[in-house]
C-alpha cells in the first residue's frame, strides 16, 4: 500500500485489523490494479485468531505483511465497539459480503481473475457459472490439489500458469492456514494484482456448499448456520476454539481501561 494512505489499524483479540468496510476493500483493489501494483488483502475471524495464537505455519508472517486486514466477524466488531473502538457494523467484510459488488466491478473493468483452490472440477464449474453472469471478466483457475512446497515441480507449474494468465486479481481459496502460507511463500513471484485469501469462495459459486443466508452474518449468527449445516467439521471451530481467546480478551479490557484513564 505504498502509494495509498493506510487506514487505521487496531489490535483486537490478539490480532490486528483495519477500520475498513467492503467499499474500502474494493476501492483499494481497484486502485492497485489501475496502478499496476501488487497488494495482499487478508481477513481475521475467531478461527484465524485461534491459529495465530498457535503460530500456525506462515500465519504470523502473512498477517504482518498484509496490506489490508478485513474483519470477518460480527462478534469481533461487537466486542470492539464494547471496548470503545471506532468500529461499525458495516465494517464486516469477507467474500460473501462483497461478492456481488466485486464481480460487478470486475465486469465493468474487464478484469482478469484467477482462482486457485478447491477440489478438481469445483473452480471450473464456478467459473462457468460466473462467466454467464459476468461476460466481461476473463476467468482462469487451478484446483488446490497440488504439492504446495515452494520448490516443488507442482508449485512451479502453478506459478507459471498464474504468470501466463497475468491476473488483475488472484483469489486463493485453499483453506486456512494453507492459503496464507502459500501467499507468504509465493507473493514475490506474483508480478502484480490484488491477492485475496477467500477460503471456500468458489465452493459457494459452484454450488458445492450452500451459502448461509446473508441476514445471519448481519446478526452475528452465520457461524450457527454453518455449524448446523456441517456439525462434524465445524463443531470444534465454533464451540471450542473461541475459548482460547479469553486471554487476549482480558488484554483488550486492560488496554481499554488504560485508554479511559
Amino acid at each position: 500500500m505504498d502509494e495509498f494512505s493506510r487506514p487505521r489499524r487496531v489490535r483486537l483479540l490478539g490480532g490486528e485489523v483495519d477500520l475498513i468496510g467492503p467499499p474500502d476493500v474494493l476501492r483499494h483493489a481497484d486502485r492497485t490494479v489501475k496502478a499496476g501494483g501488487r497488494t495482499v488483502i487478508a481477513n481475521h475471524n475467531f478461527h484465524s485468531l485461534f491459529l495465530l495464537r498457535r503460530r500456525a505455519a506462515g500465519l504470523p508472517e502473512f498477517f504482518a505483511a498484509a496490506d489490508l486486514i478485513q474483519i470477518d466477524s460480527t462478534p469481533m466488531i461487537a466486542w470492539g465497539r464494547l471496548l470503545g473502538l471506532p468500529l461499525q457494523r458495516r465494517m464486516r467484510s469477507t467474500y460473501l459480503d462483497w461478492r456481488e459488488d466485486f464481480w460487478r466491478l470486475a465486469n465493468a473493468r474487464s478484469w482478469r481473475v484467477f482462482y486457485l483452490g478447491g477440489a478438481p472440477g469445483v473452480a471450473e464449474t464456478a467459473c462457468q457459472r460466473l462467466a454467464e453472469r459476468w461476460p466481461n471478466v476473463d476467468l482462469g483457475w487451478r484446483d488446490g490439489y497440488f504439492d504446495a512446497a515452494p520448490q516443488s515441480a507442482d508449485n512451479r507449474r502453478v506459478l507459471a500458469q498464474i504468470a501466463a494468465f497475468d491476473p488483475d486479481v488472484l483469489l486463493v481459496g485453499m483453506g486456512m492456514p494453507r492459503q496464507e502460507a502459500w501467499v507468504t511463500e509465493n507473493r514475490e513471484a506474483i508480478r502484480r494484482g490484488a491477492i485475496f485469501t477467500v477460503g471456500a469462495a468458489f465452493d459457494y459459486e459452484a454450488g458445492a456448499q450452500k451459502t448461509p443466508p446473508r441476514w445471519t452474518g448481519k446478526l452475528g449468527l452465520e457461524w450457527l448456520a454453518r455449524l448446523i449445516a456441517e456439525p462434524g467439521r465445524l463443531a470444534e471451530r465454533y464451540l471450542i476454539e473461541p475459548w482460547s481467546l479469553i486471554g487476549p480478551a482480558l488484554e483488550d479490557l486492560g488496554a481499554a481501561l488504560g485508554r479511559s484513564r
